[in-house]
């Protein structure tokens, strides 16, 4: 299933940006803001991030964060409604003509973990076994993501800490030139800046990343319990009926006005 650009992740970084620019230029000026860049700040805080990151991760994993997060400007289309939909489908085949009649819909879906359940279902596999194979791959999923997702708590983590550093390294180099009024500026704004920039990551890129790549996770481990309920449901020869209610404690309020699909097929043939 293709994933769509998630336009709120970059949206939302900008308008911080936009924000504490605009509070600066208010407060400041027009030429406020060039005080505010300042390259040898930014360089002790991301190069200090970055080897941080080397030493606490391998290289295998640590050439991976970039891609884990760009995942948070992506977006998984996920309709919980279709999915029950199509069990109760499912469901009213395989009662009508055996769970071997299920292989002609598996190239309807698309989603890999509910392909590999209804495949475990049609090859006459135990229900217990079907159930702690799906749930072992969710905990597989889980665990994985949870190790990605760790780089980026880590980064949100150090920055602060390296900002503070640069404060330091300002401060020290700060009182070796206090005869030297010309040196007191540039290393002032080291010791100022690299605070700033270091609270700024952390806040506005690291930890939001982190905490939508868990929220990702969490609606994609909801949305794989639904299909184990599903597939299970299937195997057992459920009434489609009772299926449909058992899976609609998946369903929002709003979304659980699902037509009934024995309903859907009367109507049709009057």
């Amino acid at each position: 299933m293709m994933k769509r650009f998630d336009a709120l992740t970059p949206i939302g970084v900008i308008a911080g940006v936009l924000l504490i620019a605009g509070a600066i230029l208010w407060n400041s000026g027009s030429g406020g803001f060039s005080f505010f860049f300042h390259l040898p700040s930014l360089m002790i805080v991301l190069g200090g991030v970055l080897a941080a990151l080397t030493v606490t991760f391998p290289v295998s994993e640590l050439k991976r964060v970039l891609i884990v997060m760009s995942q948070a400007f992506k977006q998984q289309p996920s309709d919980m409604k279709e999915v029950v939909s199509l069990f109760i489908r499912l469901a009213e085949i395989a009662r009508r003509e055996g769970l071997l009649s299920l292989e002609r819909e598996l190239e309807e879906i698309r989603d890999p973990f509910m392909k590999k359940g209804v495949y475990l279902a049609i090859d006459g596999v135990e229900s217990d076994t079907i159930t702690e194979i799906l749930e072992a791959e969710i905990q597989s999923l889980e665990e994985r993501h949870k190790r990605n997702r760790r780089m980026v708590e880590k980064a949100a983590d150090y920055a602060p800490a390296w900002g503070m550093l640069g404060t330091l390294i300002g401060l020290v180099l700060m009182l070796q030139e206090l005869n030297d009024p010309a040196a007191i500026g540039p290393n002032m704004a080291i010791a100022l800046l690299t605070t700033f920039y270091g609270v700024l990551l952390a806040n506005l890129v690291f930890h939001p990343i982190a905490s939508k790549l868990a929220q990702k996770t969490e609606k994609e481990i909801f949305m794989k319990q639904a299909m184990i309920d599903g597939v299970i449901g299937v195997h057992h020869g459920q009434n489609p009926r009772v299926l449909e209610e058992q899976l609609s404690v998946y369903l929002s309020a709003s979304d659980r006005m699902i037509p009934n699909l024995t309903e859907a097929k009367s109507n049709g043939k009057a």
